[in-house]
């Protein structure tokens, strides 16, 4: 296969969805002349492309969108702002100090960027992951499958299916459901609520889908396609829904297989590449941004997230970055799942504006931050799980010399 060699870019962007494409727009904006999008798929705009249902880019555009138009409204000003998009094009290398290789449908290629941001997403935990009993009959999917059946192909994988998790794409996949005439059996969730924010929990029940709490799938029936489906439900019963696919949704997990072949840090909590608050990965030619940080925020959070941190490039690339000599890593104990960033560098400078955090399981208590032992913040704090729990990295006086942060949950 030959090798082609592209011209020197000052930032790659791997990734076409949100995150990416408002970091193109802003290091355009910031007079960062040669910018260059790789995208896989044929066509830019990240996962929005697959939600053909409102609303998408009220606080990015003043008006709103479903998640085509969306996209295609990110595209439009991105190439506008005169960024370059390669599509079908496909990273399979990240190497140090901003080397990246790939190939696309003519051959290879490699780029050299001054800089380089990953924003490549977040995928949903697959049946495989989930270790589900039972027969592998045709009709097991997820949302991205239903949504790219529905709105990219015009088809429909099932009539009436069991939809698995209760979190904001659970919700989107009842709406594209209703929308193309398909009619859920059922929606169970393992936990005591919905992972999704009342009211739009209630949604499914507006929709006439039927919801079973503390109910966990633990069989698929059927030998062509999926017939059916044994789940435990709260009081240990065992109930069969008859149905003719099974949607699993939710329990999203970062697109962060480049970052493992590679030599960045991977954070073990959140899956994704360790950051400080600049989006800087452990290679400072690399950053991160958008939902591969940590599954799963709205497409609007990732393309401001994005934004903000194409901003953050663009003064790395003026030089005026602190250094990361001082830097102080920050780790979570007890019930809390993952924080983002995982590095703070002691600065005036702004980057992001929250330590970012997830629970594994509903918590209320006093969250504290500690400098080596020593408590610096406390708050009193009541979160579900996969919901937004911020601390506002300003609030942290870090004193000089400390070597971490930890952060937790201390019970009332």
């Amino acid at each position: 296969m030959k090798t082609i060699d592209l011209q020197s870019v000052d930032v790659a962007i791997i990734g076409g969805g949100p995150a990416g494409l408002s970091a193109a727009m802003e290091l355009r904006k910031q007079g960062i002349e040669r910018v260059v999008v790789i995208e896989r798929e044929a066509e830019a705009g990240g996962i929005p492309r697959h939600c053909g249902h409102p609303p998408f880019g009220f606080w990015e555009y003043g008006h709103v969108y479903s998640g085509p138009n969306y996209a295609k409204r990110n595209v439009k000003e991105a190439v506008n702002a005169g960024v370059q998009i390669f599509l079908k094009h496909s990273v399979t290398k990240l190497g140090a100090h901003g080397v990246i290789d790939g190939v696309h449908p003519d051959g290879a290629f490699r780029i050299k960027a001054r800089r380089v941001l990953i924003a490549t997403g977040a995928r949903e935990t697959p049946r495989s992951a989930r270790l589900l009993g039972g027969d592998r009959p045709v009709g097991v999917i997820n949302t991205g499958a239903l949504q790219s059946y529905l709105y990219l192909k015009g088809l429909k994988p099932f009539e009436r299916p069991l939809i698995v998790g209760t979190e904001l794409v659970s919700l989107s996949s009842v709406l594209s459901c209703r929308k193309a005439g398909i009619k859920p059996v059922a929606m169970i969730e393992r936990n005591q609520r919905a992972t999704a924010r009342w009211p739009l929990s209630l949604f499914p029940r507006l929709c006439a889908v039927p919801m079973h709490f503390g109910a966990e799938l633990v069989k698929i029936h059927g030998t062509g396609r999926v017939e059916g489906a044994s789940v435990r439900m709260a009081d240990g019963s065992i109930n069969t829904f008859e149905c003719d696919g099974v949607l699993l949704t939710g329990q999203f997990t970062p697109e962060s297989s480049l970052v493992r072949m590679s030599d960045l840090r991977i954070d073990a909590m959140s899956g994704g590449p360790r950051i400080d608050q600049f989006g800087r990965c452990s290679d400072p030619s690399y950053f991160a941004a958008g939902n591969l940080l940590r599954p799963i925020e709205t497409a609007g959070w990732s393309f401001r997230e994005g934004r903000r941190i194409g901003g953050l490039i663009a003064a790395d690339l003026r030089g005026e970055l602190p250094g990361t000599a001082d830097a102080v890593s920050v780790y979570c104990n007890n019930n809390l799942k993952l924080c983002v960033p995982q590095v703070l560098i002691p600065s005036t400078m702004e980057g992001l504006k929250h330590l970012q955090l997830r629970v594994a399981r509903a918590t209320s208590g006093r969250l504290v931050v500690k400098a080596d032992g020593k408590e610096i913040w406390s708050g009193m704090r009541t979160c579900l799980p996969e919901r937004r729990l911020l601390i506002p990295i300003k609030s942290l006086s870090i004193p000089q010399g400390t070597q971490q942060l930890e952060v937790d949950f201390v019970g009332r």
